[in-house]
């Protein structure tokens, strides 16, 4: 029997245990359980980190439930961890494990083993009362509504409160440029604990704005608490369900007041710049004429509490009150490139420039020596208009606010960027589908439904820190540090479709491994460079490149933002999976938090669709599942346990229901309407059913509910049974059963189909489920997808109709030679993978060049990208020995990529 590098690596997992993936199960006794190695992703343990989560994946069969594992140093010593399952196998054992560590953990090297964990210190718990929520840890406790508007009623220090209460905060105006704003706030509907301690604590806070007796944006906040950490991490999500006609949000942010004590000159604001401290205090002891001692202003500086003031130079002591007192602080990131600074002694008095800058940590202080709250704000400078206020720093309470939104820029405005310009019809619309590549209708470019989540930090703390320890704040919580399971052990689990571990082996694998990197490289280059930034617009990329203009096709419809067109998700996730690169993780998780809330509606008639690429992110009215793709969110939901995106996963068991009334092929020219049976909608398999399989399977997977494995079955065997199998492309689907219908159709293929994600979910359904119709009518789609003409008509008869992405269905073609054991299968694949036919090609040097000053790679289009990524990855883990065999050619220039979608 011969192994290939997956089996032989599970098979050392799992002490010579594993059969020949896919038939076999694998099992082990728990005495077997290799321990998992953890890593973190930046190579080195952080000099400070607020908690940790992270997933970790288990072989078939190696995990029986109720199994106790835990989180050990290298040493073999147990640390303090909470654990708990997130997906199992199809025989029960446990297949995704979530743990988490306190904040005081940061040893370099861990593992993940059999054994009992041991006791925080300081461990969380949380006790509940009718209307509150309560986390304690150590002498902190958090008071938590369950009404009202206060998210946090109040934080303590012992008895004594340093911040509260904590609110949602903005306004909305009816005109973007003219008018006053409408302030709001959040109202709690409900407050639930997902977890309890002893070392993670988390609440999910539910509601609604309200403004003016109107209730709108619903918002959910989780709160996170972890043993050792005097900070809650907040997560805030909320969904426009305005008019984006006449509701334009003017500003939206969380604010904490902050009780203020003692003497103006001790009490300290310090807020985080570009690398560097603004550290002041609120009336100030330094640069003074008359100097009132070393110690006065050493104390001041460094956050202590200044001597008594009998001990001031008297001439300062007597004139205090003459030094200006600043009660207000702004720090505006109006774009990527800038913040300002600035400072006010009171409302009504004119503001004074404090400083100017680059790109802000985005973290702001204020208290003093009795107590104080820090608040920070992931992704400051990239999800611009952002803000941190504080207002009140004179007073008996100062107000902290992080702005989402800033009320200092320009509200959102979320409007269609073009009118019907003549396109009422289907006709005429698709003649500007033609011509600009955009699928306009009127009505279909509404951003009502979309949504954004943010994260932030909130510290509630006994003093005010001193400086190098708000820069490690500032830095920590501006770019979290991220702990992940080893490569290599997650590799040998098994889980999700066919890769493998880097190999630079052999020249053309060493090739094909290069651009990888590169490729990868120049797009976080390109998310810089271009400025791919903003509230709306962070974690995207561009669609298509403009050779002419040396940009990308920002504003040429189909052509701009990408939201998630074949498969850029998977490529990066998936190269994240087999290198464990940080920058790859961390451009992956941007893109995770766009495209499943932007890209996606979470309410209204279009709920669980996403939207087709577009100037807009909601623009185009092509509304589908293949962009709210659940197999674009599921790797990062198990590598982190992140809740929110579990919520965006569920919402998306039902969203085949929204195709009732969303018919994805109204406006195909020529499209004669096929008659189909009552109950049933017409369905796609690649870029409809498997996306929608995918949410099944994470549901099954999450929760043990075998109504989604039946349904996942349902549509599996009835597609193996249509007379052609997948290569019928799709066929009428009864919503009550999860079955395709029979209409004895011809053949239809689409280069669309397998490219959104089905390759990967089928890959890993045949794995999980024995359905052997659903097999066959795959490894035959896979087969005679990519097949030259002369093979298919012969086996099928004419027409055999255009092709494309020929280069990205090699993988396919690799899929069927290793399945099926032919050798002349798999040569067939990489000669179509490294034929570059329409694809981006493989190099065998880095491409990359200066064009008037501009960086290009040639004839990039990220469809072409994703899909070479993707077929690169997948090809080296199915048939490198036949790569190796084949000779890699720079690409000539040509239209191509693959960008009709």
């Amino acid at each position: 029997m011969h192994l290939n590098r997956r089996d032989t690596i599970r098979a050392g997992l799992l002490g010579g245990a594993a059969a020949l993936w896919p038939e076999a199960a694998f099992a082990a006794p728990a005495a077997a359980i290799r321990p998992a190695p953890v890593r973190w992703i930046d190579g080195a343990a952080p000099a400070m980190q607020p908690g940790q989560t992270f997933g970790v994946a288990w072989p078939r069969g190696a995990v029986k439930k109720g199994t106790s594992l835990s989180v050990r140093d290298a040493a073999g010593g147990a640390l303090p961890s909470q654990g708990w399952t997130t997906a199992t196998w199809p025989d029960g054992s446990i297949k995704w494990t979530a743990h988490a560590l306190p904040a005081d953990v940061t040893a370099e090297r861990l593992v993940v083993a059999p054994g009992r964990a041991a006791a925080p210190a300081t461990p969380v718990s949380v006790s509940e009362s009718a209307d509150a929520v309560t986390i304690r840890c150590g002498a902190l406790r958090w008071e938590i509504g369950k009404s009202g508007a206060a998210l946090i009623r109040r934080a303590l220090q012992g008895d004594r409160q340093v911040i509260g209460p904590v609110t949602l905060v903005g306004a909305v105006k009816s005109d973007p440029d003219h008018g006053e704003a409408m302030p709001f706030t959040g109202a709690i509907d409900r407050a639930t604990v997902e977890q309890r301690g002893p070392v993670r604590a988390v609440v999910k806070i539910e509601g609604m704005h309200a403004a003016g007796g109107r209730r709108w944006l619903p918002f959910t906040v989780r709160l996170y608490a972890y043993a050792g950490s005097p900070a809650l991490r907040i997560v805030h999500s909320f969904v426009h369900d305005g008019n984006v006609a006449k509701d334009f949000v003017a500003a939206l942010g969380v604010r904490t007041s902050v009780p203020m004590a003692g003497a103006l000159h001790d009490r300290h604001v310090r807020i985080a710049t570009d690398g560097a401290m603004f550290a002041e205090g609120v009336r100030p002891l330094t640069g003074l004429r008359r100097d009132p001692g070393e110690a006065f202003r050493a104390a001041q500086i460094a956050g202590k509490a200044t001597p008594p003031l009998s001990e001031m130079a008297k001439p300062v002591a007597a004139t205090l009150e003459r030094i200006a007192a600043w009660d207000g602080f702004r720090l505006e990131q109006p774009n990527a490139h800038g913040f300002t600074l600035t400072k006010r002694t009171a409302p009504g008095q004119g503001w004074v420039d404090a400083r100017e800058g680059g790109r802000a940590h985005g973290l702001a202080y204020v208290g003093g020596p009795q107590g104080g709250a820090a608040i920070g704000l992931r992704y400051f400078w990239q999800r611009h208009p952002t803000a941190l206020h504080i207002d009140g720093a004179t007073g008996d309470a100062a107000q902290l606010t992080a702005w989402l939104w800033s009320p200092e820029a320009p509200a959102m405005d979320l409007r269609p960027y073009h009118g019907t310009m003549g396109m009422e019809s289907y006709d005429a619309q698709n003649q500007g589908l033609s011509v600009t590549y955009e699928d306009y209708e009127p009505g279909w470019d509404d951003a009502s439904g979309i949504a954004r989540t943010s994260e932030l930090m909130l510290w509630a703390l006994p003093a005010t820190p001193e400086t190098p320890v708000l820069q490690q704040m500032a830095a920590m919580q501006a770019q979290p540090p991220q702990l992940m399971a080893d490569p290599a052990h997650l590799h040998a689990a098994g889980v999700f479709a066919d890769y493998g571990l880097p190999d630079r082996s052999t020249p053309n694998r060493t090739a094909i491994e290069n651009q990888l990197v590169n490729l990868i490289d120049f797009y976080i280059g390109e998310v810089d460079r271009r400025n791919w930034y903003g509230f709306w617009n962070h974690g995207d990329v561009m669609h298509t490149y403009d050779s002419d203009r040396h940009v990308w096709r920002y504003d040429i419809g189909g052509f701009a933002w990408d939201n998630s067109e074949l498969s850029p998700d998977l490529w990066l996730w998936y190269q994240a999976l087999r290198t464990g690169d940080a920058r790859t993780w961390r451009f992956a998780e941007a893109m995770t938090r766009h495209t499943g809330e932007v890209d996606v509606y979470h309410l209204g008639r279009f709920k669980g669709m996403g939207t087709r690429h577009g100037v807009q992110h909601w623009s185009d009215s092509s509304k589908q599942p293949r962009v709210s793709n659940a197999s674009y969110r599921r790797i990062f939901y198990y590598l982190t346990a992140d809740e929110r995106v579990g919520d965006l996963l569920h919402e998306l068991i039902t969203s085949d229901q929204t195709l009732t009334h969303v018919e994805i092929g109204r406006k195909v020219p020529g499209n004669k309407r096929p008659v189909l049976p009552p109950g049933t909608i017409e369905m796609t398999f690649g870029t409809t059913w498997c996306p929608l399989a995918a949410a099944w399977l994470t549901e099954w997977e999450r929760t043990g509910d075998t109504r989604w494995r039946d349904r996942i079955v349902a549509g599996l065997d009835s597609i193996g049974r249509l007379p052609h199998g997948w290569l019928t492309g799709s066929a009428p689907f009864d919503l009550a059963s999860g079955r395709f219908i029979d209409q004895n159709r011809p053949i239809s293929l689409s280069h669309l189909n397998a490219v959104f994600g089905a390759v990967e979910v089928s890959a890993e359904l045949i794995r999980l489920l024995d359905v052997p119709r659903y097999r066959a009518a795959w490894l035959e789609y896979c087969r005679w997808y990519n097949a030259p003409k002369d093979q298919f008509l012969a086996k099928f008869g004419p027409p055999f109709g255009p092709r494309n992405l020929r280069e990205g269905h090699s993988r396919l073609t690799a899929y069927a030679a290793v399945q099926e054991k032919d050798a002349g299968l798999a040569t067939r694949a990489a000669e179509e993978f490294l034929s570059g036919d329409a694809g981006l090609g493989t190099w065998p040097n880095d491409p990359r060049h200066m064009v008037d000053g501009v960086l290009e790679w040639p004839m990039v289009s990220t469809n072409a990208s994703a899909q070479w990524g993707l077929a690169a990855i997948q090809n080296l883990a199915l048939i490198p020995d036949a790569l190796d065999r084949g000779t890699i050619r720079p690409p000539q220039a040509r239209r191509g990529g693959g960008d009709a979608g």
